[in-house]
């Protein structure tokens, strides 16, 4: 198993590696001077279970194409089995057509992170739950409140606390 991540949020994907005792993939996600994005992984992945760690949150864009760039180079790498960790699922409150002519944006990304060759999906705390319905692919929807309440929890106990 392998842990690889962009840049969107490269603590998050530390601290997983850490927690999962492995090291974090050696990779590179760099831009050229008009800002296209190139990703370079700097090991073998060829027959291994990759997880990208990528929110796609501001800038939306960015972070977006560098997920897809990086599931991208891991297939064309032969990683058996790819897993796009998105924490912050952008253009999600597009998940439906507010009005004529007018696109269904949350669709759209799931096919790209599809076509780009990502063979399962895990998002936390989707704004709609039928996203998951979205993706052609295996997509689980995670949910932070169960694990923050069981932190709050363990840290504060029965003080009297307001959150």
């Amino acid at each position: 198993m392998k842990i690889m991540s962009g840049n969107s949020n490269l603590p998050l994907a530390r601290a997983i590696a850490a927690y999962l005792e492995i090291p974090l993939t050696d990779a590179s996600v760099r831009r050229f001077s008009d800002e296209e994005v190139f990703v370079e992984i700097h090991e073998n992945v060829r027959g291994e279970d990759v997880f990208v760690v990528q929110p796609t949150s501001f800038p939306a864009n960015d972070n977006l194409m560098e997920l897809l760039i990086c599931i991208d180079a891991l297939r064309r790498a032969s990683a058996k089995r790819i897993t796009a960790v998105v924490p912050y699922f952008g253009y999600a409150r597009q998940d439906r057509k507010p009005g004529p002519r007018t696109p269904i944006s949350a669709k759209l990304v799931a096919n790209l992170i599809t076509q780009a060759g990502a063979d399962r999906m895990l998002a936390v705390d989707l704004h709609a739950g039928q996203i998951q319905g979205f993706f052609d692919i295996p997509t689980d929807n995670l949910y932070a409140a169960p694990v923050m309440a069981a932190d709050i929890q363990a840290r504060y106990g029965d003080q009297q606390l307001m959150v």
